[in-house]
């Protein structure tokens, strides 16, 4: 681990299971404004690109807005409600933390909920760093997010890596140059993500921390 100084995570599907809280908010949504609700396999499809992105594929654009808002409101509760840490998330943090490594979030999901998971799972503090795409012009696959985390920390691209569970976390950790591990407990598959030729591709976080136990990095 000599080399790594930091890892970034991607929250949903890589550190955090919520999807059954997202499903939960967005055929709540739907059912308010009159659209047919969806199969949480389906859901879990759309999940990764922000909030507003897994409800346009779904609703007429004139009912965005108010879409969002319906969701927005019901997500709060459903978060502390439906959303656990992932199989292997505590023991990989705390390996992490053993070894001095600093920790970080990237993600697509608003500030605002982010730091709602955070707290109801008892992980703040644990983050040297959390930015969220609401924060930005862009969000992933666009790079900036990782690079902006680099420039705070004050890390050298090629001492961090960058776990995340899609396509566009492995296409954003390519962008920005940066060893990218990419876990299939999320929305991604592995003929998806091995398309941006990641680091490592991996079943769980239990399954990275022995890569990084007996790695040299």
């Amino acid at each position: 681990m000599k080399e790594i100084k930091l890892v970034i995570f991607d929250l949903d599907g890589t550190l955090i299971d919520a999807y059954a809280a997202i499903a939960d908010s967005f055929n709540h949504a739907m059912r308010r404004i009159d659209l047919p609700v969806m199969p949480a396999r389906v859901i879990r499809k759309a999940v990764g690109g922000g909030d507003a992105n897994l409800l346009r594929p779904f609703v007429p654009s004139g009912d965005i807005k108010k879409a969002l808002v319906i969701y927005r409101r019901h997500h709060a509760a459903a978060l502390r409600e439906k959303s656990r840490l992932l199989p292997g998330a505590a023991g990989l943090m705390k390996y992490l933390e053993r070894q001095g490594v600093l920790m970080a979030v990237a993600s697509n999901r608003p500030t605002r909920f982010s730091r709602i998971l955070l707290k109801h799972l008892g992980l703040e503090g644990r983050f040297a760093y959390v930015l969220c795409a609401d924060k930005l012009e862009k969000g992933k696959p666009d790079p900036l997010i990782l690079r902006l985390i680099l420039r705070k920390l004050g890390v050298r691209r090629e001492n961090a890596l960058y776990v995340g569970d899609m396509g566009i976390d492995a296409l954003a950790g390519r962008r920005a140059g940066i060893r990218t591990a990419i876990v299939l407990t999320g929305s991604g598959e592995r003929k998806e993500v091995k398309s941006f030729s990641p680091w490592k591709i991996v079943r769980n976080l239990e399954e990275l921390r022995k890569i990084l136990t007996r790695s040299s990095l």
